[in-house]
């Protein structure tokens, strides 16, 4: 019997929840899991890698491929490693020339699984094949690509940027100014507008039987899957079912959009968008007939379910979600 083929959208944490629990899936369901993941980060580690060395941001990458880790000791200590950041030193200071405490050191700051991917690029000549060798070393159970072998930027027009002009447009350039934006994104756009989408991540979509959007930072990690014409292309053109997972809470760039228009953004991106199914927290969906009406709105039909931690805090608790995402992947058409 065949695995079921599941493609999984975003970046950052949302996407490595969405990963673990599709792994709290199985034994539940047979999967063959692949995460395809925005290349649009400028901030932290990975900015610097990109500013100083070119090449793909490798973070949200690093942190999709330690979602899929194995679970052999070996590879949990190898997941570890990619984790790890480099604190700085303290070096001891000589009389003729004190040193404070991590200055001037370039480690400071970086993930050593950040460093590694570029490494491996650097060597193989294609990002793809480094995510497919750094899968390997660490026993995952899917693969990770990128949406594109091109690193992108992320431009937002945003209304209200300035609290002393509310009603100002302006634009915000970059992921991470994007993300913690206090004013109303009204438009976004990638640089180039047009990039190339991953092959391999065209032909995981083709062959996929569900496609998952979601959870995660929608204008900066969810979205721009959207904007990448060959991806766009071939998630419309799929025989696969689509599923949306909806965040617990509005983030920074998200602030005033309501869960119903965090679909509507999904239809306004790419018209031609249907989805079948949206994942919401039982809790946190609030008035559940506003939700149901804009699934609809995608021809889709909304799933509640108690998908959050317990602890209070707006995350989602990969086993929670992977029990939800069982009856659903496993329904028959």
């Amino acid at each position: 019997m065949t695995p079921t083929r599941v493609v999984a959208f975003g970046g950052g944490h949302g996407l490595s929840a969405s990963l673990r629990a599709l792994r709290h899936c199985v034994p539940g369901l047979d999967l063959d899991i692949t995460a395809v993941v925005t290349v649009g980060d400028d901030g932290g580690s990975s900015g610097r890698l990109r500013a100083e060395r070119g090449g793909l941001p490798p973070g949200d990458l690093r942190q999709a491929l330690v979602a899929l880790a194995g679970d052999h000791p070996a590879t949990r200590r190898s997941a570890a490693l990619f984790q790890h950041r480099f604190a700085a030193s303290a070096p001891a200071p000589t009389p003729a020339a004190p040193v404070a405490s991590g200055a001037g050191d370039p480690l400071v700051g970086h993930a050593v699984g950040n460093l590694l991917l570029h490494g491996l690029t650097e060597l193989l000549g294609d990002p793809v094949a480094a995510l497919d060798h750094a899968g390997a070393m660490l026993g995952a159970v899917g693969r990770v690509l990128p949406m594109s072998r091109q690193p992108v930027g992320i431009e937002a027009r945003v209304r209200g940027v300035d609290p002393a002009h509310p009603d100002e447009v302006r634009t915000v350039r970059g992921q991470h100014q994007v993300a913690v934006t206090s004013g109303t994104v009204e438009s976004l756009r990638l640089t180039p507008a047009a990039p190339a989408a991953c092959a391999e991540a065209v032909t995981a979509v083709r062959a996929a039987d569900w496609l998952i959007f979601g959870p995660g930072s929608w204008y900066t990690s969810v979205l721009p899957h959207l904007l990448v014409p060959g991806l766009a292309d071939a998630i419309v053109s799929s025989p696969a079912r689509r599923l949306v997972t909806l965040n617990l809470v509005a983030e920074k760039e998200t602030s005033g959009l309501s869960l119903p228009d965090h679909l509507d953004t999904l239809r306004r991106y790419l018209p031609e968008l249907k989805v079948d199914m949206v994942l919401a927290d039982s809790t946190a969906v609030g008035d559940p007939e506003a939700v149901e009406r804009a699934a609809e709105s995608l021809g889709a039909r909304l799933v509640l379910a108690p998908v959050a931690v317990t602890d209070g805090t707006p995350r989602h608790d990969p086993a929670a979600l992977g029990a939800a995402l069982v009856p659903v992947l496993g329904a028959d058409r």
